[in-house]
């Protein structure tokens, strides 16, 4: 499929410089990264609201803006919609006037006709002539979405669309934004600041730093194989650690870490080896670590990879699992932190094990379980 979006944007204002390129296809489009990273800056771009220093914004094979060129399309002219921050809702007026303002320069008829059919589709029939205030938070949603959507767009901008809601809420109205983006069919970016939410609601991530493009890949490469040490920590990868390589092949690394010798999985996108005595980052996540059951007998070495052991020096209770800081016990080196791993493990699990009385554990980490990084 060819790339319905294509964006390459300079831009400097004071204090900040923004240069991002970026290219997406159909589908939700979700540019992720922390705060202040030029995230709402690229979408106001996008609409027009702000003209960039340089570049070449192409929807569907239309130029929109291309500063070689001369090309800058009036905002009203880019058949762009845009889901503000809070959906920025007319308190004073109606669902039916919220969603039809942009389409002021129609005849009345028209746009009362472009309205309803808008408001029969996001399932807002019934709540025509109700103000904001008298909505429930998805049923706000959906009015933004469709003053955005009434329109007809060519494309869709949505700036952190959930981030005025409280967390349950937020949890439900993903999902059904999910939903709704899938059968609109629309090209569409998401701004958001949230993992969680940029990988249930996008197609393909942009992580953004500092105005800057670190990396652009489908969700599911982006979970599995972040581009970097500081791609994996802005996507909140805990376990981000580093060791020194022993001994690499195409299919295994060998490297140690705090004293430990431990074995990885190489990834088959590595177009190198890594030399032997070469420092190495890597991330284990929490959930994949295997705690190993006493009432067995000592673990056998030969049946658990990357056998070590540790002693729990603190925990969170987070209801249906339990986050466990260990320190290792053999460690060859002085602690970094107050603990080198962290290890979650679920409720059940925790009470049978009794974890809050034995604290010294051994535990295991497949070598498919560990992701060494680029360098």
């Amino acid at each position: 499929m060819s790339d319905r979006l294509e964006v390459a944007l300079s831009l400097q204002v004071p204090g900040f410089d923004l240069d991002v390129s970026w290219s997406a296809g159909g589908g939700v489009a979700v540019l992720f990264g922390p705060s202040g990273a030029g995230k709402t800056l690229t979408l106001q771009c996008l609409a027009g609201l702000i003209t960039p220093n340089a570049g070449r914004i192409v929807v569907d094979g239309r130029v929109l803006f291309d500063s070689a060129s001369g090309v800058n399309v009036p905002a009203q002219a880019r058949r762009v919609g845009y889901v503000f921050q809070g959906y920025a809702l007319f308190p004073h007026l109606t669902v039916t006037e919220n969603v039809g303002f942009g389409l002021r320069d129609l005849p009345r008829a028209r746009r009362a006709e472009r309205a309803a059919a808008v408001i029969e589709r996001l399932g807002l029939a019934g709540l025509e002539h109700r103000y904001p205030r008298e909505l429930s938070g998805g049923q706000r949603q959906r009015v933004a979405l469709g003053r955005a959507l009434a329109i007809d767009p060519a494309l869709l901008l949505l700036d952190e669309p959930l981030s005025a809601l409280d967390a349950p809420l937020r949890r439900a109205l993903r999902d059904e934004l999910r939903a709704l983006l899938t059968d609109l069919g629309t090209a569409a970016v998401l701004v958001t600041h949230d993992f969680t939410e940029a990988y249930r609601l996008g197609d393909r991530i942009v992580v953004y730093d500092a105005g800057r493009v670190v990396q652009s890949a489908p969700r599911s490469e982006l979970l599995w194989q972040p581009a970097s040490e500081s791609v994996a920590r802005i996507m909140g990868i805990r376990n981000v650690l580093r060791g020194t390589v022993v001994k690499a092949t195409p299919d295994r690394i060998q490297f140690r870490w705090r004293g430990q010798l431990l074995e990885a999985v190489n990834s088959p996108s590595r177009s190198y080896l890594p030399a032997a005595d070469s420092p190495i980052a890597f991330f284990i996540r929490p959930e994949y670590v295997r705690l190993i059951r006493k009432d067995r007998g000592p673990a056998d070495p030969s049946h658990h990879m990357n056998l070590m052991d540790g002693v729990v020096v603190g925990e969170e209770d987070f209801g249906t699992t339990w986050s466990l800081r260990i320190r290792l016990t053999a460690a060859g080196e002085p602690a970094q932190g107050d603990h080198d791993l962290e290890v979650e493990v679920p409720h059940l699990v925790y009470e049978i094990l009794e974890i809050d009385r034995d604290r010294r554990w051994q535990f295991s980490i497949h070598r498919g379980s560990i992701h060494v990084l680029p360098a």
